[in-house]
């Protein structure tokens, strides 16, 4: 890490609008720490630091795009262009990638490579016995068919890394789908290339969800001030104490990647970057990990065809908040699907405004909310309860030194066998501590179990709200 924090001050990263030392690009405004309980390695505030100030960075020269790997190689430049129009900008840039990987030592970008995770947890990583942990049949689907689009992908590419003369082991599966999950886990947006770029240090950040904490707090006149006259980039975005960017930077005029504060921080608190909105199965497709508290989750349950189709409202937006209230959407076509057919019409723009129309009909929205989600938590094959002592009891596997004591000790042995006859092991007595490769697998099917716990979790919540509901307006 030092290494490579040498390497950014180098190429002109800085976390101020100074010069960077030469010894570290970081330092003034933020310094690697580990959260273990939220992200594993980030960065923490060096001091105090302001919202919308400017905390790191990067110019064009040390981020990695597809198009600065060509413009320093010219084979692969001119390889990749005979292939461009069969490939899309990611599969570009993976290729790039890899062909970087490939030349080791000599890769201008050989210290920031090396710092990258040899492993990744998004949904395209799960073996089939982690996606069937998911439950859920949508889920399922997204997770099946982000593994079917990535092999489709490879298998696109292959003829341009075979013509690069690319080794072995970098034209595998697995090493396609380690640079797409690096790529789709840690790329940032730039206007001119739809796949992003890699940006050394600013890939550290840890991810927020953008909600309205942020964009309410207050910032006062004084301090905004003393601020911009800090920071002579705060005149040029224009902060406010209403502002917000949904990703808390951007590539500027300046030709750097600018990364800034998107709250107060107190020194030692750790800094955080929000992506933009996810949900929870949006963040493990993409991302490789979900949030305990995701203030932009959505639950969605089956519902009946017309009830989709009647209204104006896309598919999307019908869903169950994590407090368990349905979204407005939802509530509204559910209101127009307990209104008499011949009566819709008349009533939609008093339901389109999110009023109640009658206690007769907020009744029966609630009774049909309640079944169908009761319906939905029957057919699936466990509870929330019994999903939160299992991942308990896949988290404590995952740091044991004695498996077989745990396992014995817990009541889900019947499911751990099973997991390892998927993995084809026959562990012998000899071994206490489980090899890696189950415990990385461990660790999806615990992301899986931790996944449908939530959603379980927020079906159970419109269960408990309609029965409120019904209560309140049988008493009226």
């Amino acid at each position: 890490m030092e290494a490579l924090l040498r390497w950014a001050a180098e190429l002109g990263v800085s976390d101020s609008l100074s010069a960077p030392a030469s010894s570290s690009c970081l330092g003034r405004s933020l310094v690697v720490a580990d959260f273990p309980d939220a992200g594993g390695r980030g960065f923490a505030a060096a001091r105090d630091l302001r919202r919308g100030e400017l905390v790191l960075r990067v110019p064009r020269a040390a981020l990695l795009t597809s198009d600065r790997v060509m413009a320093d190689d010219p084979r692969i430049a001119s390889c990749v262009d005979a292939h461009r129009p069969r490939l899309s900008s990611i599969q570009r840039l993976i290729v790039c990638l890899l062909a970087e990987v490939g030349k080791g030592k000599s890769s201008g970008w050989y210290l920031y490579l090396s710092q990258l995770p040899t492993y990744y947890t998004i949904l395209a990583t799960f073996n089939d016995f982690e996606i069937e942990a998911l439950q859920v049949d949508d889920a399922i689907w997204v997770a099946q068919k982000a593994v079917s689009a990535i092999r489709s992908e490879w298998e696109e590419a292959a003829p341009l890394m075979r013509e690069l003369d690319f080794k072995p082991k970098l034209l595998m599966f697995k090493t396609w789908l380690w640079a797409f999950a690096t790529v789709s886990s840690r790329t940032l947006h730039v206007a001119w290339d739809d796949a992003g770029c890699l940006c050394p240090i600013g890939d550290l950040f840890n991810y927020a969800a953008p909600d309205d904490d942020t964009s309410s707090e207050e910032q006062d006149t004084e301090e905004a001030m003393k601020c911009q006259e800090r920071n002579v980039m705060l005149e040029e975005i224009k902060l406010d104490s209403s502002s917000e960017r949904m990703t808390d930077g951007g590539y500027e005029d300046s030709n750097a990647y600018c990364l800034y504060a998107r709250k107060r921080y107190r020194k030692g608190e750790q800094v955080l970057l929000g992506y933009g909105t996810y949900t929870n199965l949006e963040l493990l497709e993409h991302y490789g990990f979900l949030l305990d508290e995701n203030p932009n989750e959505k639950s969605y349950i089956q519902l009946d065809s017309e009830l989709c189709t009647m209204g104006t409202w896309p598919k999307d937006s019908l869903y169950i908040h994590p407090n368990g209230h349905p979204s407005f959407a939802l509530l509204c076509a559910l209101r127009l699907g307990a209104t008499p057919t011949n009566r819709q019409k008349s009533f939609s723009h008093q339901i389109y405004s999110g009023s109640m129309l009658s206690v007769e009909n907020e009744l029966e929205v609630m009774k049909r909310l309640g079944s169908k989600c009761v319906e939905t938590l029957q057919q699936l094959p466990t509870t929330a309860e019994l999903d939160g002592r299992l991942v308990h009891f896949l988290r404590n596997l995952q740091n044991s030194t004695n498996w077989r004591v745990d396992v014995e000790q817990s009541s889900f042995g019947q499911e751990f066998a099973a997991f390892l006859r998927f993995h084809s092991v026959d562990l012998d007595c000899t071994h206490n501590q489980l090899p890696v490769r189950l415990l990385r697998s461990l660790e999806r099917w615990e992301l899986a179990v931790r996944w449908r716990c939530s959603y379980k979790i927020a079906l159970t919540k419109c269960v408990l709200y309609c029965k409120r509901l019904i209560n309140e307006l049988s008493l009226q």
